[in-house]
């Protein structure tokens, strides 16, 4: 298959809806991620999703609308206030609200649970494919499966050439991380997957929040993802990542020791550091990621993929507090790191 890349364009999105309505898949960009559109109503393009990620098939996919009108078909139940309170507030935007779901959602999209991701995206050109489209779209990320998630239509590029039809280029993504995940089946909304909406700001919403314990730790043994992004190790370099936390001098002395020790033993070491501590890592190599959390956020899928055409064996990376938008960094990270984490 030859995969073209192509500029948003009235005709490139017309190209791209009948692709998605004869049940082909195409890549385009959110504010988040580039995800990896099908017809969410149709199973059997929905498998061709994971067929070309490689993911596994118990990994759930989220639904993309491009109106509020297109939720009603696709869960069993009305929005709770509590969920019409977090779309009031967060939609279109990068949340994902998980509801009980209708007979008309495939259980290939929802990995055979019986509920549904559902995301209404700010960015324009999701919701005009969508649009193009006339179907509500499943897409998780647009990359190959565990590989870092895509932020420009060249990451998508990297993993998809010749094995879907087109991928729109929208240009880099705002976020850098996928979208907060949020169940809303209970009496307390509970975050399955952090981003870039907040507990802080759901708990401002809703008067309350839980943070799913999986959050910060492994699945265990036989454990099913309730959401995307809850795999072991997941967004993952192709080199060995660890994660070193704690007090800033320490951190930087065991990264120093740990990449040292790599050059000894012939590997290819590279760390990853916020910009005020990289002259600390002087002359070794690292990488930034951004000043903050925040900038954490947006760098740090790029900054994995950086690492591998660098040709980086081993990684270290500097932590941030897992909390605000540093609960989802920390989150990706682990999951890269396999939760592999070292506290000085």
């Amino acid at each position: 298959m030859q995969t073209q890349l192509v500029n948003i364009t009235s005709e490139a999105l017309a190209q791209a809806g009948a692709l998605i309505r004869s049940g082909e898949l195409v890549a385009f960009p959110t504010e988040t991620v580039y995800g990896l559109g099908a017809n969410a109503l149709d199973a059997a393009a929905v498998k061709r999703i994971f067929e070309a990620k490689g993911r596994p098939g118990d990994n759930p996919l989220i639904v993309h609308i491009s109106h509020l009108d297109q939720l009603a078909p696709l869960i069993a139940v009305k929005p709770s206030p509590m969920a019409r309170a977090l779309m009031d507030a967060c939609w279109p935007g990068p949340m994902t609200l998980i509801f009980p779901k209708s007979e008309a959602v495939p259980m290939a999209v929802t990995a055979g649970l019986d509920t549904v991701a559902v995301r209404f995206p700010a960015h324009p050109a999701a919701r005009a494919l969508i649009d193009a489209a006339r179907r509500p779209i499943a897409a998780p990320s647009a990359n190959r499966s565990g590989r870092p998630s895509p932020t420009t239509a060249q990451h998508v590029l990297e993993d998809m050439d010749g094995r879907i039809p087109l991928i729109l280029d929208g240009g880099a993504c705002d976020v850098g991380l996928e979208s907060t995940v949020i169940d809303v089946t209970g009496d307390i909304p509970r975050i399955l997957r952090p981003g870039g909406v907040t507990p802080e700001r759901i708990a401002a919403i809703c008067g309350g929040v839980r943070v799913d314990d999986a959050v910060m730790r492994p699945l265990r043994e036989g454990e099913k993802p309730r959401s995307p992004g809850m795999k072991y190790r997941h967004y993952a370099p192709r080199g060995q990542l660890t994660i070193v936390q704690g007090e800033s001098d320490a951190v930087t002395q065991r990264i120093n020791e740990l990449y040292d020790a790599a050059i000894e033993r012939g590997q290819s070491p590279l760390i990853l550091a916020l910009d005020p501590h990289l002259p600390a890592y002087a002359p070794r190599r690292a990488l930034s990621l951004g000043p903050d959390a925040a900038g954490m956020a947006h760098a740090l899928f790029n900054a994995l993929r950086d690492a591998d055409a660098l040709g980086a064996d081993v990684l270290f990376s500097e932590a941030v507090p897992a909390d605000g938008v540093g609960l989802a960094v920390m989150n990706r990270l682990g999951r890269a790191a396999a939760f592999h984490i070292i506290e000085v």
